[in-house]
This record gives C-alpha cells, sequence and structure tokens, in this order.
C-alpha cells in the first residue's frame, strides 16, 4: 500500500512594523523631535485631551537623517510622537477634527 504524502500549506507570516500596527489601531504620527520640546509636546496634546505614544526614533531606510545621526552621536534622543482621541472623548476644536 503507498502513502501519500500531504503537505499543508503554511502561510508566510506579515511582518507589520510597530508604526502599522500604531496606525491601524488608530494613531496618528504628528512630530519626531527631541527634548525639552518632546516633553513639552507630550503634556500639551495630553492637555488637549489625546491620549498619546511616544517610540523611540531609529534612523531606518533611506532619506536624511544627518541631524539625527549628529544629535545621537551627541548623546541626544529623540521620540516620534502619535496621538489618537480618547476613546469617548468629543471633540471641542475644529481645529483638530479628521
Amino acid at each position: 500500500m503507498a502513502t501519500t504524502k500531504r503537505v499543508i500549506p503554511i502561510a508566510q507570516a506579515k511582518v507589520v512594523s510597530p508604526e502599522d500596527a500604531l496606525l491601524r489601531d488608530g494613531w496618528k504620527r504628528q512630530t519626531t523631535i527631541g527634548e525639552p520640546r518632546l516633553s513639552e509636546i507630550v503634556k500639551n496634546y495630553k492637555a488637549m485631551g489625546f491620549e498619546v505614544h511616544v517610540e523611540e526614533f531609529k534612523a531606518e531606510g533611506e532619506g536624511c537623517n544627518t541631524c539625527f545621526d549628529a544629535g545621537q552621536e551627541m548623546g541626544f534622543s529623540y521620540g516620534t510622537v502619535y496621538v489618537r482621541k480618547k476613546e469617548g472623548a468629543g471633540s471641542e476644536d475644529e481645529l483638530f477634527e479628521d
């Protein structure tokens, strides 16, 4: 009796970048900046009623990152700020509507 070999197809895992995951969850990227402005921006967005998430900036891909690279060599760190409206919070300022 001949045995038949069955092969189960395995789908390739889709690699999702951290930014793609954040954007899918409703976050919007606002800026990449260093201290002391980073803390000020976070504080101000929170005061306006937004949720705030900060990711450490890492230079990737093509494009000019000379300023970031030079700053990091001098010990500065940079963060990318993402914001989204808090659940259930109404928009009180038309400037920040979609």
